[in-house]
């Protein structure tokens, strides 16, 4: 049998386990055979989610913690390694929005609220350089791991309105490209650093913006499936295969890269 893509017995610890992408993925693995690790702020929401996973037969476990607490992410990671002896994967899931780092289209750059664009900062890019900070040490001690970040159509073009959660994203994808190299380099080439930047995708952050009530088009989902050839959202099961190949030994040669899953937006031309 081939085990070039397996995740058996991997451990893959998942930031934003409780988000719609993050909880669909942690599933998805959890049936292929890894050891899931979900971590998020929301307890019943997280031990619901371990628990379904758990009930169809796969091993999931859920910790609380906050990726801007160095502490909280430290004594998660020490429960992880009391328990599995090892970290295989990270995948940094965890982000987010707020209004005032946004530009409504009747605003303008004078409306954008600083101290919101400085969370929305600090959670994505922030929040993905301290977990992996931590995750990264047992990675390099073993001389093996794949951590994957979550990038964005944002931050390959300046998408109107989401002003601080594009030039967060685009940071994301800079933040990936160099820690592939400084872990190459200082530490050992065994060690992959990756990003996936899904496209269009419902998510409970998204929807009120791109859907109405009644679940029709709001101008902007007009927009997003006009210029997305396949001419639909992502599901969210659609992300699963690519980090599965990201984590997998099938992407033994692949580090530094953003793979893009968005049914063609980044490439639509008219």
């Amino acid at each position: 049998m081939n085990e070039l893509f397996s995740v058996k017995d991997k451990v893959v610890v998942i930031t934003g386990g409780t988000g719609v992408l993050g909880s669909c993925i942690g599933e998805y693995l959890a049936g292929e055979g890894a050891k899931v690790v979900l971590l998020g702020r929301r307890l019943e929401e997280g031990r619901r989610l371990a628990e379904e996973i758990t009930a169809k037969g796969g091993e999931a476990i859920f910790l609380v913690a906050d990726v801007m607490d160095a502490d909280a992410m430290q004594k998660v990671c020490d429960e992880v390694l009391a328990r599995y002896g090892k970290v295989d994967a990270l995948l940094n899931a965890a982000g987010g929005n707020m209004p005032g780092a946004t530009i409504a289209p009747s605003g303008t750059f004078f409306d954008v609220q600083i101290d919101q664009f400085q969370k929305v900062l600090d959670l994505n890019l922030a929040g993905t350089v301290l977990p992996t900070q931590i995750f990264l040490k047992p990675m390099v001690e073993a001389g093996k791991g794949a951590i994957v970040n979550f990038s964005s159509m944002a931050a390959f073009r300046p998408l109107t309105r989401v002003m601080g959660y594009g030039a967060a994203k685009a940071g994301i994808s800079n933040f990936t490209a160099f820690l592939a190299n400084e872990v190459a380099t200082k530490f050992t080439p065994g060690i992959r650093v990756n990003a996936i930047a899904p496209g269009f995708f419902l998510t409970n952050q998204n929807r009120a913006l791109l859907t109405n009530p009644d679940g029709s088009l709001t101008e902007r989902g007009s927009d997003v499936i006009r210029q997305t050839p396949f001419k639909r959202f992502g599901r969210p099961e659609e992300l699963c295969g690519t980090i599965q190949y990201l984590i997998s030994d099938a992407s033994s040669f692949v580090t530094g890269t953003v793979a893009v899953v968005d049914g063609g937006f980044n490439v639509f031309a008219m």
